[in-house]
């Protein structure tokens, strides 16, 4: 076997494994295995703009800092509609209904569009004072309000994508949303430092005039982000309206239907207050983070960062096992459904461990990767950014347990049990744990709040998950109007 064949075996689209019977394990890592490369494609979006904007300044590395936050807490508010959607297709699917799947799919589309763009919208107007509110300082505030008010323009492209990946994962197909996202991110990077940096080449020839890029700072990644990203918006719509890829939409079937909107919604916004409740936890931990010197908060933004690569097999299984025990519940499984789960808690805290035990031990030559070796307070970054990595780095076990129960939650349409827990973890533990201990133990107190609450979310998710409530989240209540709303609303073909 070439090495060319070796790497598409890893990699199997939906018609070659049934998530529905068989084995559990192989179903999961064909599943998930993608959805790990697609989210360190995603990632990658992340670490360039920090990497350039590193080697840029300072107060650029300070400024991504606060602007991130702000980009989930938009994207949060919204990604209640692509959750429904995916949760819907999934469960669908494997009650072998196409027809309501493609329908559940172009509204989900639809409503998608008209949210982001409202969102979007306000978001623009208020991302300055917003930011003065989270504390940003006056050389770090204009740098982050130029980001986030491209971010805010562009929001319809950023969160289209994300539900295109979403409707295609639930359907069972993580291999078309991952080459569509290595196309992007390609582009993103490639465009990324010509655009913060400026680039200027002139010609002497007679027909060629001056080829160049300004230099836009901050606001360069920006718009490299949003403009990779509609690219692949494009790219995914023309994959779902020909339908020969994972689930296909109709232009027909997206003239909003508000019945359908209460479906959605009634799994989706509590799935947007998970999402929100993460990011609303950022933003109040940045209210700590900026009682800090700026190469304290540099350093929160570097560790949020690689937090988010060493976290991409969590988010991939948990996206898998969602997928999995929604199309097991909508096949009537749900014992199929508890054993994905749990074998996947299991892998997931084996795989973390070691990889929390690794970054334990060299943390330093992580952190240095973003920090440019001339910027002022380089050596202090590198400092601080060390010390939140060796705090938090042997608790990342218990991020993969609440990960793959929460995830298991939500492909059953328990989304409010899931939003509970994530809302105890992050705002009854993270944030009181880092606003008490912050003034005895400086900034090592933020840290330390990572710490424990990665450990009380997986206890909570655990213990919850035993109760076994999980298993009312099956067809039967998502399908008590299914027969009323979906026969109605979803025509049948021609």
């Amino acid at each position: 076997m070439g090495p060319w064949s070796r790497v598409r075996s890893l990699f199997r689209g939906r018609e070659e494994f049934d998530l529905t019977s068989g084995g559990i394990g192989k179903p999961l890592f064909f599943l998930s295995m993608p959805i790990v490369v697609t989210n360190l494609f995603q990632t990658a979006y992340n670490l360039a703009d920090t990497f350039w904007l590193g080697q840029y300044s300072t107060d650029a590395l300070a400024a991504i800092s606060f602007a991130f936050p702000m980009v989930f807490l938009l994207i949060s508010l919204g990604m209640g509609v692509s959750v429904a959607g995916s949760v819907l297709v999934a469960q669908y699917t494997g009650a072998d209904d196409e027809r309501q799947a493609e329908y559940a799919a172009s509204q989900t589309v639809a409503f998608a569009v008209i949210g982001s763009v409202l969102l979007g919208a306000g978001g623009y107007f208020v991302v300055e004072r917003f930011l003065e509110l989270m504390g940003a300082s006056p050389d770090v505030l204009p740098r982050a309000a130029s980001y986030m008010e491209v971010i805010s323009l562009g929001l319809v492209f950023m969160f289209g994508f994300f539900v295109f990946v979403a409707l295609m994962r639930g359907y069972g197909d993580t291999i078309t949303p991952m080459l569509v996202m290595f196309g992007s991110v390609v582009l993103n990077i490639v465009i990324d430092p010509f655009l913060i940096f400026g680039w200027t080449v002139v010609e002497n020839a007679p027909l060629v005039g001056t080829v160049s890029f300004p230099e836009l700072g901050i606001q360069g990644a920006a718009v490299a982000t949003v403009f990779s990203r509609g690219l692949a918006l494009v790219v995914g719509l023309a994959v779902m309206f020909r339908g020969t890829r994972g689930v296909r939409i109709r232009l027909r079937d997206m003239v909003p239907d508000l019945d359908y909107l209460r479906r959605l919604a009634r799994i989706g916004v509590p799935a947007s207050v998970e999402g929100t409740g993460r990011a609303l936890s950022m933003n109040l931990l940045l209210f700590i983070v900026a009682m800090f010197p700026d190469p304290v908060v540099a350093a929160y933004g570097i560790g949020t960062r690689v937090f988010s690569v060493v976290f991409l097999p969590a988010i991939a299984v948990a996206r898998g096992v969602e997928t999995m025990t929604g199309q097991n519940m909508g096949a009537g499984k749900p014992d199929r459904a508890e054993r994905a789960a749990t074998l996947a808690a299991k892998v997931l805290f084996g795989v973390l461990t070691l990889g929390g035990i690794l970054v334990f031990l060299v943390p330093e030559p992580v952190v240095s990767v973003f920090v440019g070796a001339g910027q002022e307070n380089a050596d202090r970054v590198v400092e601080v950014g060390t010390a939140f990595l060796r705090v938090v780095a042997l608790t990342f076990g218990f991020i993969g347990i609440m990960r793959a129960y929460t995830g298991s939650f939500r492909g059953a349409g328990k989304t409010l049990t899931a939003a509970a827990i994530s809302v105890a973890t992050l705002g009854v533990v993270r944030f009181p744990v880092a606003w008490v201990a912050a003034t005895p133990l400086g900034e090592t107190g933020i840290w330390v709040a990572f710490a424990v609450s990665n450990v009380v979310g997986a206890t909570l998710a655990y213990a919850w998950y035993r109760r076994g409530t999980w298993r009312e989240g099956d067809l039967t209540e998502a399908n008590a109007d299914a027969g009323e709303v979906g026969t109605e609303s979803a025509p049948t073909d021609d």
